[in-house]
């Protein structure tokens, strides 16, 4: 996953983002490897195959939500997809938009424009400012080719979807734009949020035990 997180660099790079914080690789879900990850950690993107047992329970998911409630802060960014393999793009937004107070912005950054100008809007009005935000799309794909021809690109076609885990107001809340609402995922701290974080990916790995397809990336200070 090194072309993936060289990629990701590039893109924040273009966006206008300072890289006092970069994307790495989580290796494995021990605590010895965990602890080779650079702290602190603001997010974490989990790249995982989309399956018939994920489906099921995403419905079943969405369904006992909806009937007992959840409670998620009004300060969560949270934006839907509506752009075919997009899931890789809108990650990395939601990834910064709720850490937007640590990132240090050029002036003429396109990413913190599409933020400040989206900030007031719903998730289904933010989705429908992307299809339109030409920056984000351009630099998307300018990215792509800069430095290895060979980069995956985040949003290329496949049956893997991206997610993003974010802490918010000492919460931990799992950010996917097929889904209606984030999921709160209960408490965490600074401090613990990159176990808390990889617990939550644990449990996409027991759904779908045969699958070897999942792959953690945390967004950590430089």
């Amino acid at each position: 996953m090194l072309c993936l997180c060289f990629y990701l660099f590039q893109f924040l790079k273009q966006l206008g983002i300072h890289p006092d914080w970069q994307f790495v690789d989580v290796y494995g879900m021990e605590p010895e490897l965990l602890s080779m990850v650079p702290r602190p950690v603001c997010a974490v993107l989990l790249l995982f195959p989309i399956t018939e047992k994920y489906e099921t329970f995403r419905t079943e998911e969405e369904e006992r939500i909806k009937a007992k409630g959840q409670d998620v802060k009004s300060s969560v960014y949270f934006m839907k997809q509506t752009i075919n393999n997009a899931c890789g793009t809108i990650g990395l937004i939601h990834a910064i938009a709720n850490n937007r107070d640590k990132m240090n912005f050029e002036t003429n950054s396109s990413l913190k424009k599409f933020l400040e100008d989206s900030l007031s809007m719903t998730p289904e009005e933010r989705a429908k400012y992307l299809e339109t935000y030409e920056a984000i799309r351009v630099t998307h794909e300018s990215s792509a080719h800069e430095g290895q021809t060979e980069a995956p690109s985040i949003d290329e076609k496949v049956d893997l979807h991206f997610i993003a885990l974010v802490n918010v107001g000492g919460h931990l809340y799992e950010l996917d734009g097929r889904k209606p609402f984030p999921i709160n995922h209960g408490e965490t701290s600074d401090d613990s949020f990159l176990e808390d974080a990889i617990e939550v990916c644990k449990k996409f790995m027991e759904r779908d035990p045969e699958e070897l397809r999942f792959n953690a990336i945390a967004l950590s200070a430089a």
